[in-house]
C-alpha cells in the first residue's frame, strides 16, 4: 500500500498554490508598480489552484470538469505564469500562438474524453503541453543575467518539471508506466509525477517571491543612490565614488579628473516657464550629458542646477576636451526651454589631495567661468 495518495497529493498542490496565489496578490498590492509580473504569477497559481481542486474531485463531479476543465485550467496557469515571468523581465508577451495552440490542444483533448475515451491520448497532451511550457519559461529565465539565486531555484524548478513530463510520456511508451491506467493510478512513476508536480508548484512560488524581493531590493539600492528626477547619481554616492577613485590613483599613481557643471539662468527658466518646465532641462541635460561618457565615468546630481562628474583614468587635457564637448553639445540644442553650460575642471594633484580639496579646485574653476561670461570651461 502506497504511503502517499495521489488524490490528496494534487488536493494539496491546488492549496498550496491558492495559498501562494494569496501571498504574490498581496505583494502586487504594496510593492512598487515598475515591479511587473506579480498580477500575472497570482493569477497563475489562483488556476492552479482551481484545477487542482477540479483534478482531486475526478469521480464526484463530471469527467468535463474534472479532465478537460482542470487541463485547461493547467496549460493556461502555466502560460499565465510563463507571461508573469515576461513582464517581470520587460519581454513583450505574444500571447495569439500559445492561445491557439492552447485552444487547438483542449479541442482535441475534449474529443478523446467526450467522443472517443482514451487516457493515454489525454496524458500524452497533458505532458507534452505541461513540458513545452515549462521548457519555454525555463529557457527565458536562463537568458536573464545575472544569474541569482532566486532565478537560478526558478530554472531548476522548470527543468525538474519538464524532466518529470518527459519521463512519463517516455514510461508510458516503454511499458513501464502502464497505458491504460487512470490519473490516480498509485504506481511509482505516477505518484513520481504527482508529487513532483506538488513540489514545483511550491518551490517556482517561493522563486517568484524570492525573484520579487530581489527586485525590490534593487530598486530600494537605486533610489539610495541616484536622484529620483535626473537619476543622475546622489551627492553621496558621488563622493563615495570619488574617494575610492582617489585611493586608487594613490596607490597607483593614476590621474583623475573632476568636473564641476552649473546650468546657465536656470533660474530665468524656472520663472519664465515653470519648474516642470526646469525639470525638462535637468533631464535633458543628463541624457545629454551621459551620451558623450564613457563606461566607467560617473554623473552626479550635486544639488539643484549643479552636476559633478567624475572621469577615472584622465589628464587634465583630456578633462578639458571632454568638457568642451558637453559644453558645445548644450549651447547647439534647440530645445525650448534649453541652458548653457559653465564647467570647472581640476584633477588631482598630490597625495594629499582630498575630496573636499578636488571639489573646492574645480567650483572655484566653474565659478570663473561664470564670472568670465558663463558658457565656457575653465581649469583649476
Amino acid at each position: 500500500m502506497s504511503l502517499i495518495d495521489p488524490r490528496t497529493a494534487m488536493l494539496l498542490a491546488g492549496v498550496m498554490s491558492g495559498l501562494m496565489s494569496l501571498v504574490l496578490y498581496a505583494l502586487k498590492r504594496n510593492y512598487p508598480v515598475s515591479i511587473k509580473g506579480l498580477g500575472e504569477w497570482s493569477a497563475a497559481l489562483l488556476m492552479l489552484f482551481i484545477g487542482g481542486l477540479l483534478v482531486s474531485a475526478r469521480g464526484t463531479l463530471p469527467d468535463f470538469i474534472t479532465i478537460s476543465v482542470s487541463a485547461f485550467l493547467l496549460w493556461s496557469g502555466l502560460y499565465l505564469a510563463y507571461v508573469g515571468s515576461q513582464r517581470f523581465f520587460g519581454v513583450a508577451p505574444r500571447p495569439r500562438p500559445w492561445l491557439a495552440l492552447i485552444t487547438g490542444v483542449l479541442l482535441i483533448q475534449i474529443w478523446f474524453n467526450l467522443v472517443e475515451p482514451n487516457y493515454h491520448v489525454r496524458m500524452v497532451l497533458t505532458t507534452l503541453m505541461t513540458s513545452c511550457l515549462a521548457g519555454v519559461h525555463a529557457h527565458l529565465i536562463i537568458k536573464q543575467r545575472p544569474v541569482t539565486f532566486a532565478r537560478a531555484l526558478a530554472i531548476g524548478v522548470l527543468l525538474f518539471l519538464t524532466t518529470i513530463q518527459l519521463m512519463r510520456l517516455a514510461g508510458s511508451y516503454t511499458f513501464s508506466f502502464p497505458r491504460d491506467s487512470e490519473f490516480f493510478d498509485a504506481s511509482t512513476l505516477n505518484l513520481i509525477y504527482i508529487t513532483g508536480f506538488t513540489f514545483s508548484v511550491l518551490l517556482f512560488s517561493i522563486s517568484t517571491l524570492l525573484m520579487a524581493a530581489e527586485r525590490l531590493h534593487a530598486e530600494l539600492e537605486h533610489l539610495a543612490t541616484h536622484d529620483s528626477l535626473t537619476q543622475a547619481l546622489t551627492r553621496r554616492q558621488m563622493d563615495q565614488a570619488c574617494r575610492d577613485e582617489l585611493e586608487r590613483c594613490r596607490r597607483h599613481g593614476r590621474s583623475m579628473a573632476l568636473l564641476m557643471m552649473d546650468l546657465d539662468h536656470f533660474k530665468a527658466v524656472n520663472d519664465s516657464y515653470g519648474h516642470q518646465a526646469g525639470d525638462r532641462v535637468l533631464v535633458n541635460f543628463v541624457t545629454q550629458v551621459n551620451t558623450l561618457l564613457r563606461q566607467p565615468d560617473q554623473l552626479g546630481r550635486f544639488g539643484g542646477e549643479e552636476f559633478m562628474l567624475l572621469l577615472p583614468e584622465t589628464s587634465l587635457e583630456e578633462a578639458i576636451l571632454v568638457a568642451e564637448r558637453i559644453r558645445a553639445t548644450c549651447a547647439v540644442d534647440d530645445q525650448a526651454p534649453s541652458c548653457t553650460v559653465s564647467i570647472g575642471v581640476t584633477t588631482n594633484r598630490r597625495d594629499t589631495d582630498t575630496v573636499d580639496t578636488l571639489l573646492a579646485r574645480a567650483d572655484a574653476a566653474m565659478y570663473r567661468a561664470k564670472a568670465n561670461g558663463r558658457n565656457r570651461v575653465e581649469s583649476g
